[in-house]
């Protein structure tokens, strides 16, 4: 049986990772040549919303997903006309727009930061002072990994940093402006389940988030001492947003903390850079989930392995020492195969035991140690 996947970066890769024990094979389809996840399958390169190039990712599937949200509308059509599709269209529609995912939020009753909209300069300013500094403004569309937003402070001037940040942010392909209030949380969270055709669901534990430079550099599972009822209230907003958008596969719901009030931040319609640790940290992880849901196969469990404690930390820029990061107990790593670049997610490492101050100190480790020479990790380095 062959997946399609629209798109060919690491999150694909996982997934054809997770698949390839299940009998399934893969064809992806990426603009670059050189996209990671033809390392483990077939890989169609082309421009995502090119017919030919669809069609080539289609011929002979079962169906075809997605490891991106940002998918152009009119691939999103075309599939939807030629294949079986999961998620929905609906789904990926709201969770690449900002205004939308907070008006989903808001409807399913969960608190958000307060916002407004603007689709031009003068809306902008308004904008800004309804909402109140600090703020942070954001485009609509198209943003991710800190990009597509500024954060405006309450010392700055306002009319000279508000147009500055329209001339840095507005254009084709945004769909505008939204300003949310600055949250002043104490802890970044998410919440990770799955949702099979068959309407049933399996939520992960609540996964910690700590972030610098609008890039996720670690997450901890389970998130450690939460007020039960905080974990509860997560639990049941997934849920009610599954049921909602009558989903199927995985849904990430990024979460801020403030005392014990939860605020929905954003939405991803697939799997999710802070689920990596399942690989290893959960009976069965969230790509092989994704991929038992969007085949109408029976959901894996979302425990924890061995009822024991995960951290995952992301590996940006350049990568470690190979030996020395191998030399590390409890650790697995995983190297995407992509070549250095400042910001670029060029792997993973996971560590799994039971006492978490242990697992977190050598996971803190990892960004002590030396980086890797030319050539230490091939294709990777």
């Amino acid at each position: 049986m062959v997946v399609g996947i629209l798109g060919g970066g690491q999150l694909a890769r996982m997934l054809a990772l997770a698949g390839l024990p299940l009998g399934l094979r893969f064809r992806c389809l990426d603009p670059a040549p050189d996209a990671v996840a033809g390392h483990v399958g077939e890989l169609v390169v082309g421009a995502y919303d090119d017919p030919e190039a669809l069609r080539l990712l289609v011929r002979g599937v079962r169906l075809v997903t997605f490891e991106f949200e940002n998918v152009p509308a009119a691939a999103a059509d075309w599939l939807q006309a030629h294949a079986r599709i999961a998620p929905s269209p609906t789904a990926l529609a709201i969770g690449q727009d900002r205004l939308r995912e907070k008006q989903l939020f808001r409807s399913l009753g969960m608190a958000v930061p307060e916002f407004r909209t603007a689709d031009s300069r003068e809306q902008l300013h308004t904008a800004v002072g309804e909402v109140g500094l600090p703020c942070v403004v954001k485009t609509r569309r198209l943003g991710y990994d800190g990009r597509g937003q500024v954060r405006l402070r309450a010392q700055e001037r306002p009319a000279a940093t508000i147009d500055a940040a329209w001339e840095a942010l507005a254009g084709p392909g945004t769909g505008g402006l939204i300003v949310e209030q600055f949250v002043d949380f104490d802890r970044e969270l998410s919440v990770i389940a799955a949702r099979g055709r068959d309407g049933s669901i399996a939520v992960y534990p609540l996964v910690e988030n700590e972030h610098a430079g609008g890039i996720l550099r670690r997450s901890r599972a389970p998130a450690p001492d939460v007020p039960a009822r905080v974990v509860r209230d997560a639990d049941a907003f997934v849920r009610a947003a599954l049921e909602h958008l009558d989903y199927t596969g995985v849904l990430t719901i990024e979460l801020f903390l403030r005392g014990d009030t939860l605020l929905a931040n954003e939405m991803a319609p697939r799997v999710h850079n802070s689920g990596h640790w399942t690989i290893e940290g959960s009976v069965c992880s969230q790509f092989e989930n994704h991929l038992r849901a969007i085949l109408g196969l029976p959901l894996g469990s979302t425990a924890m392995a061995g009822d024991g404690v995960a951290t995952m930390v992301n590996l940006i820029g350049e990568l470690p020492a190979r030996a020395r990061l191998l030399a590390l107990a409890g650790l697995h790593v995983h190297a995407y195969g992509k070549s250095p670049r400042a910001g670029r997610k060029l792997g993973h490492a996971t560590v799994v035991g039971h006492d978490r101050a242990a697992v977190d100190a050598i996971a803190a480790e990892v960004a002590r140690l030396p980086l890797a020479a030319p050539g230490d990790w091939g294709f990777a380095g």
